[in-house]
């Protein structure tokens, strides 16, 4: 018998288990053993998995901060390209696009929130999102990202939830961590009606 098959056959368990990682699914997850759920706020959100589920879910990336969000909430993700201004709007109300049909209102969170100055240009681009408010009239609405949204894997064992829900920036309903990225749980709800209601002075 060769020295290669030898070696092979007493290959001892951990050698085995320290192998494994290769061949899983070509969608990389972080090791999350090592990550541990920090007491916090209970949060009702698609994003957040239950306990016995994971979530699918996207990272969409702002300027210094991150967005997650479930991926069941996207509808399409396209080049940025100015918007059409609305007349007398709050400066994160960038403006409207037209897709399918509809005229949505493009939002820079980053500026709603009072996170940093942004807006679009060379290598930005614009998520459609299925608003949850159940308005037909207004069925989506759009956030200007810096790059395309990662798609990730949410799992109770890999999210951690900070505990201090006290100074939670406009717009948001918690602060996370996921697999050792931070990110914003956005309160949709919440931007839907800021939205509503800037779109309602505008008009």
């Amino acid at each position: 018998m060769s020295k290669s098959k030898k070696s092979r056959r007493s290959a001892s368990p951990a050698d085995r288990a320290a192998a494994a990682p290769q061949a899983r699914s070509p969608h990389p997850r972080a090791d999350h053993a090592a990550a541990v759920v920090r007491p916090g706020p209970v949060v009702d959100h698609p994003a957040v998995p239950n306990a016995d589920s994971d979530v699918r879910g996207v990272l969409i990336q702002l300027v210094g901060s991150r967005l997650l969000l479930p991926n069941a909430t996207i509808a399409e993700v396209m080049s940025y390209a100015p918007p059409e201004p609305v007349a007398d709007a709050p400066d994160w109300l960038l403006g409207r696009i037209r897709w399918r049909g509809w005229q949505l209102p493009l939002i820079a969170f980053a500026r709603l929130a009072a996170l940093a100055e942004e807006k679009g240009g060379l290598g930005s681009k614009v998520v459609v999102l299925k608003a949850l408010g159940g308005d037909a009239k207004s069925p989506y609405f759009a956030i200007l990202t810096q790059g395309f949204p990662r798609l990730v894997t949410v799992s109770r064992d890999g999210l951690i939830i900070d505990a201090d829900a006290d100074d939670l920036p406009l717009g948001v309903q918690a602060r996370v961590t996921l697999n050792q990225d931070d990110a914003f749980v956005p309160d949709l709800d919440a931007v839907e009606k800021l939205i509503s209601e800037a779109l309602a002075v505008a008009a």
